[in-house]
């Protein structure tokens, strides 16, 4: 399958259009899905029917069964290449209130290296081979071509934007796209950093005399594991931070008493999972955490 160009201007035909609907047309017609970005660079949120994935969620979310609904839900998993979904009622509607067009890179089998300063360009000049640049409000984007996992902090100033991700559309860039490098592939797959066993004076909670958890009870166990999950999707930047912070948290609470089951873990690892981190990488931090409670 040969991949994506990416256009050189961002005009269609109607002018009675919003712009970034214009622009959005231009860019699905050569093949790259887009969704509409509202106040704020960030996706709409789900209607009614869909908060909190009730829906099954979409078919390129890997949830069970896909979703019916015709409006902008589920974020990047919105994008499309539809004209027809693009400019249907719904959509429409929220072209009308969005402020740019984004796009999924992976499904247009890119990789976006996001440089958020100038120390990470500088890096980037460096280090990673000549490929289309576009400009940003702070950095730059490096478009390549082939999709990976997309993951966030893979150092300072550096997010890896591809699947189950998006990119503002701030452009063509300048440049000869090239294929993606092993580079950039390593940072996303880099062992995590090797944690210390903690002091024997890391505070744990005791377990009653009779040996019964203290919080043992569904109302306390299901808000803890709900506030974990909360704090992972609402993750912005460092996720595989957040991930390991959180993990540390859970299992500085309930580490020794028992409270935990496989489907509490399960679903801490789906949230983080969601968020782009890999099988291994839960695994390597719900490990650490472990090693650093000395559990």
């Amino acid at each position: 399958m040969t991949q994506p160009t990416l256009i050189r201007r961002g005009h269609g035909s109607g002018s009675a259009l919003p712009e970034p609907l214009r622009t959005a047309l231009t860019l699905a017609a050569a093949g790259v899905p887009v969704l509409p970005l509202r106040a704020g660079k960030t996706p709409f949120g789900n209607c009614r029917t869909c908060a909190g994935n009730a829906c099954g969620g979409r078919p390129n979310m890997k949830s069970a069964g896909p979703c019916q609904c015709p409006g902008v839900c589920h974020a990047w998993a919105a994008a499309t290449t539809d004209p027809h979904v693009l400019t249907s009622p719904a959509w429409t509607a929220a072209w009308r209130r969005a402020v740019t067009a984004a796009y999924h890179p992976g499904a247009a089998g890119l990789t976006v290296v996001d440089l958020d300063d100038t120390a990470a360009v500088a890096w980037a000049r460096k280090t990673l081979p000549a490929t289309r640049v576009v400009e940003t409000t702070r950095g730059e984007h490096w478009i390549y071509r082939g999709a990976m996992t997309s993951h966030n902090a893979v150092r300072p100033g550096v997010d890896i934007k591809s699947t189950m991700s998006y990119a503002r559309w701030l452009g063509p860039g300048a440049g000869t796209m090239t294929d993606l490098p092993n580079v950039v592939r390593v940072l996303a797959v880099k062992e995590p950093p090797t944690v210390r066993p903690a002091p024997r004076s890391v505070s744990l909670p005791a377990g009653s005399d009779g040996g019964q958890c203290p919080h043992r009870t569904p109302v306390f166990l299901e808000r803890g594991i709900a506030m974990a999950e909360q704090r992972i999707t609402a993750a912005r930047s460092a996720v595989h931070a957040t991930v390991y912070r959180t993990f540390l948290a859970v299992l500085s609470r309930h580490g020794r008493c028992g409270c935990l089951t496989d489907t509490h873990i399960t679903r801490l690892f789906a949230a983080a999972q969601a968020k782009g981190e890999t099988a291994r990488h839960c695994t390597d931090a719900w490990t650490n955490a472990r090693t650093t409670l000395g559990l």
